[in-house]
């Protein structure tokens, strides 16, 4: 049967179909989305609790853990996780890939609903957000006034900017850093209450009743209807302090008389620079499979727009923007795919000297590449680096099916046939081959549609690209190549010096091959002796080989974390973070600097914590981000009292668990005292592992704290009650809210505190004044006693229980596999058995990787053998055509050791890659000695004349694959360390086997001849 019969015949309609497939290729890429690597959505959301005042242990034991044991019977969690610090409560729940993040949502929230009843009365009802830990924010805005107040430019920023921002369309949503809204504040003198016996409670109630804000309805009158207004609602600290509170001797007694009104901020406890001037930050990130690209366009083409309208002196600058690294790096890619297109053609003309053939074999390439870019399209994928990577790819072997066809057409022109006869004979005679190529091909991208977890999905639209690109080029070589062919390729090589040089190197080459080949034959045993050391040397150096995750990359930004000594001021901290971010900014590399003290990332509060996002100059002019790094460690660690972790961001954040460095191991237990001395020890080894450096642990227990105990029996006497105890504490330490002042378009609290001078005397807390049962006034220490101690500055829980997690950085020249092994060997010496101890993150994520990715490998192996059995109906002859696996395999850990780079996810699909394409040259050998064979010759003889035969077009589609990878292997221009681990393990796989395999296959294939005879003869001789 010949399947291109009728495509060569019918030639209108031939091109038609591939100008029709090419058109809503280009139609399609122009629509694709644009984004850096394939969405990777963790379905992860956030449930956030406040009560102000309440210290981080009450805050685990009287919210985190009523929330967490209602969560916990949501279905599809994966890990939950809890982080509780001094008035706030924040528990992350990261879900399966495949729950459904609105309906997950919808589940929490009933489960929020019915957790609400066991949470402290008088507590604001806990919120939920969606939150992507795999997406950074791809744009930075600040915002800085010469001379408005920052409460002002903070609700400029809150209205004009971040509200606009959030309604663009593939905007998720945008995070304040350094927020300043406006609140007014009332400060108490506890002398002073306690002199005019008065307590907090009675001024609190004086506030609500003169600030009340209540409907007043409307009078029906005779002959018409009134509208009833009620005494407008404070607006100002004036009015606040003007309010009566009792009355004393006939004298009134006002707020202002027991202390001072004054306009402040919500949280005073965190402040944000940026380039050394005080600012408020936006982050912006945008929606699952928004365009990144078009998303922050949106945003550059608005902010004109939004600048105009804005006071004099206010600036808005854009500090960082993602998108720019994701078009320079697409750019690279486009780059390396037009190189690699070029490269490719240079060797098609090289071996075919024939500028008709070369053209014909090129058209394929621009036809299988925008057809392939329709499925992208219709299948919802972007075109990000890793699916312009399977493009590039693609190149080198989708034009392998083209030249096959072409080099057997011309070979039957040189037999002297018409074109058409050459066409229709040469087609058929190579159909089978092209179809068992492509098919297998195609087959070895099929088993990571099957991976769950990260992994598969990040890969998916890579396998999907190129296994499409394969079998589309597989379609036009069976059609449109012999359909020009027969009406355009002519047996006229160029005949010129070079080409005639060529001819001749070839010619004495493939003789040469014949007579070694032949040799090579009469020591099978010893053939077969290498492969077997071939494969045991493969194995080990699988062991060798260093081992990492996702590689990073220079996108010209890194972050700072930055901790500090627990229990500091907050005006001290804030010195310290200018201090810091000074010597930072001193660097010549650091072109831009936005600078949080009192946040943590993701804008998460930390009371001792600053944080630094750094954007750097143009990769041209300074050194990579790594040595910057370098760089600034040494800087600051000159500074005392700082401890400073410096990242390079990993292109996507796995995990829902902060932490100051890359990778985390996370100990948990019942009993918190366990896990308190556990955790210590294991720091302390950890600090001592030289694989790992930046060792911090989440767990800080030397927060000063002022513990209040009740003496019950003088509580007793005097009517006073341990609520009451604590209600005073809340109302004169704890910040708490008791009125709000309602504006225009926003609402701004009215909180209550004892005055920050009195509080500089930790003896203020006996001072407090309480109501005694009847009605006298007595001091808190009358009824309780205050003594000193440290706690916890947090209280963490992973999976409900008491969690500590250590994070840690590899030290330089350290595999993430050494790295891992080394910590948890140290760390199961000093750990209890009642402590857990597990890798969560991105290491968690690694660790499952190393047993997923080599079953994927053996897994893709079968499925070929499969795909090829089913199509020889034979089970010896996919054995033979998969003997040279073991020679790519070697051959590309060879070169990844000796290039020193790591075996991680992008150099391990790069060798399964190689499954698919060294497989090609053993089925061109067989299928040829199989039609041979037919005809009466030996094995040998068919094989024999079947690699001479096809050495040609073997030899040309190995050469076109390396020079397509090639260029991604030299790894230049943005992200391209990322790309570089598979591009060298694919051409080193590919020079590795390409000449072994020439003399191991065809030995292999005699072998199993000579096998099947003498199983044959078994059989005879028994039946």
């Amino acid at each position: 049967m010949n399947l291109s019969r009728v495509f060569i015949e019918r030639p209108v309609a031939t091109l038609m179909l591939v100008l029709a497939m090419a058109l809503f290729g280009v139609l399609a890429y122009s629509q694709m989305p644009v984004n850096d690597l394939p969405q990777v959505d963790f379905p992860t959301l956030r449930v956030s609790a406040s009560l102000p005042g309440a210290n981080p242990e009450t805050m685990a034991n009287t919210v985190a853990t009523p929330l967490e044991r209602q969560l916990s019977t949501v279905a599809g969690i994966e890990s939950m996780s809890s982080a509780s610090g001094q008035g706030s409560t924040n528990i992350n729940l990261q879900f399966d890939l495949g729950r459904d993040i609105d309906a997950a949502a919808q589940d929490v929230q009933t489960a929020i609903a019915q957790a609400t009843r066991n949470l402290p009365q008088g507590m604001d009802p806990p919120q939920l957000r969606k939150i992507n830990p795999a997406d950074s924010p791809i744009l930075y805005l600040a915002m800085s006034a010469e001379r408005l107040p920052l409460t002002e430019l903070d609700a400029i920023a809150d209205s004009r900017v971040a509200q606009r921002l959030s309604s663009l369309p593939g905007v998720a949503q945008v995070l304040v850093y350094g927020s300043q809204k406006y609140a007014l504040r009332l400060y108490l003198d506890p002398a002073k209450l306690q002199q005019r016996g008065l307590t907090f409670s009675e001024v609190i109630a004086a506030v609500q009743g003169a600030n009340a804000n209540l409907p007043s309805g409307t009078l029906d009158g005779a002959t018409r209807s009134y509208t009833v207004k009620a005494p407008v609602a404070l607006t100002n600290a004036a009015g606040f302090g003007d309010i009566i509170v009792a009355y004393h001797d006939g004298t009134a007694l006002r707020v202002k008389d027991l202390g001072r009104a004054e306009d402040g901020v919500e949280d005073d406890k965190r402040k944000t620079w940026y380039n050394g001037t005080r600012a408020i930050v936006l982050a912006v990130q945008r929606q699952p499979g928004a365009n990144t690209v078009e998303v922050a366009d949106r945003i550059r083409a608005m902010l004109p727009q939004i600048e105009s309208e804005l006071p004099d002196g206010v600036r808005l600058q854009v500090h960082f923007d993602r998108s720019l690294f994701v078009k320079a790096s697409l750019h690279e890619v486009n780059v390396t795919l037009m190189l690699a297109l070029l490269l490719v053609i240079l060797v098609i003309f090289a071996f075919l000297h024939n500028v008709r053939a070369t053209l014909i074999a090129a058209l394929v390439l621009p036809s299988s590449l925008l057809g392939t870019f329709a499925f992208m399209h219709l299948a919802g994928y972007s075109l990000n680096n890793l699916s312009l990577m399977a493009i590039t790819l693609a190149i080198g072997f989708v034009v392998d099916d083209a030249v096959v066809v072409i080099e057997n057409i011309a070979r039957h022109l040189e037999m002297g046939k018409p074109r058409m006869q050459a066409a229709l004979d040469g087609a058929q005679e190579i159909g089978f081959t092209v179809l068992s190529m492509t098919l297998s091909l195609a087959a070895v991208f099929l088993p990571i549609l099957f991976l769950g977890g990260m992994i598969g999905r990040l890969f998916q639209e890579f396998a999907v690209s190129i296994g499409v690109a394969v079998l589309l080029s597989g379609v036009v070589s069976l059609t449109l190549t012999p359909m020009l062919c027969a009406r355009g390729l002519v047996n006229e090589p160029l005949d010129n010096p070079l080409s005639r040089l060529f001819d001749a190197g070839f010619s004495r080459f493939r003789d040469f091959y014949g007579t070694t080949l032949r040799a090579s034959m009469r020591h099978r045993r010893a053939m077969l002796l290498l492969s077997l050391a071939v494969l045991g040397a493969m194995l080990w150096l699988a062991g060798q080989v260093k081992q990492g995750f996702i590689p990073r990359v220079d996108s010209g930004m890194i972050f700072a974390n930055i901790q500090y000594p627990e229990g500091i001021p907050f005006e001290e901290l804030s010195r310290r973070q200018e201090r810091v971010a000074a010597i930072v900014q001193s660097n010549p590399a650091v072109e831009g600097l936005m600078s949080s003290a009192g946040q943590r990332g993701g804008g998460v509060s930390g009371s001792n914590a600053g944080r630094l996002v750094m954007r750097l100059a143009p990769r041209d002019t300074r050194p990579g981000a790594d040595a910057v790094i370098d760089e600034l460690k040494a800087a600051t660690r000159k500074i005392s009292g700082v401890n400073v972790t410096l990242q390079n961001p990993a292109s996507i954040n796995v995990g829902a668990l902060a932490s100051s460095s890359d990778y985390q191991l996370t100990l948990t237990s019942g009993d918190f005292e366990t896990l308190k001395s556990a955790s210590a020890a294991v720091e302390k080894r950890l600090e001592g592992v030289a694989e790992i450096e930046d060792v911090n642990s989440d767990l800080e227990l030397r927060n000063p704290e002022l513990r209040v105990s009740l003496d019950p029996i003088e509580a007793a006497r005097l009517g006073v009650t341990a609520e009451q105890v604590q209600q005073t504490l809340y109302d004169a330490l704890g910040g708490r809210r008791i009125s709000q002042i309602y504006g225009a378009s926003d609402q701004y609290d009215v909180s209550i505190k004892a005055l920050p001078e009195a509080q500089l005397n930790p003896s203020i807390i006996g001072q407090l004044p309480l109501q005694t049962a009847d009605g006298r006034l007595t001091r808190l220490d009358a009824v309780a006693r205050v003594a000193a101690g440290v706690g916890p500055i947090a209280v963490n829980h992973y999976g409900q229980q008491p969690a500590v997690t250590l994070s840690f950085n590899l030290a330089a020249g350290v595999s993430l596999d050494q790295a891992l092994a080394a910590a948890y060997a140290a760390a199961k010496e000093v750990v209890p058995p009642e402590v857990a101890l597990e890798f969560t993150g991105a290491a968690q994520k690694f660790k499952e990787s190393t047993v997923q990715l080599p079953l994927l490998l053996l897994f893709t192996v079968v499925v070929i053998y499969m795909v090829l059995a089913v199509l020889y109906e034979h089970l010896g002859h996919p054995l033979t055509i998969l003997t040279a696996l073991p020679l790519a395999g070697f051959g590309a850990l060879l070169v990844l050791l000796l290039m020193d780079e790591e075996l991680n996810i992008f150099s391990f699909v790069g060798i399964i890659l190689l499954v698919g394409l060294v497989k090609k040259n053993g089925i061109m050998m067989i299928d040829f000695a199989l039609t041979r064979q037919r005809a009466g010759p030996s094995a040998e003889d068919a094989i024999v004349e079947a690699c001479q035969v096809r050495l040609r077009p073997i030899m040309m589609t190995t050469f076109a694959a390396i020079f397509a990878t090639l260029p991604i292997a030299i790894g230049f221009g943005a992200g391209g360390e990322a790309r570089r681990p598979l591009g060298i393990a694919v051409v080193g796989g590919l020079l590795f086997s390409q000449f072994l395999t020439l003399y191991i296959t065809p030995t292999f294939y005699v072998s199993m001849a000579r096998l099947e005879a003498m199983l044959k003869g078994w059989r005879a001789r028994f039946s």
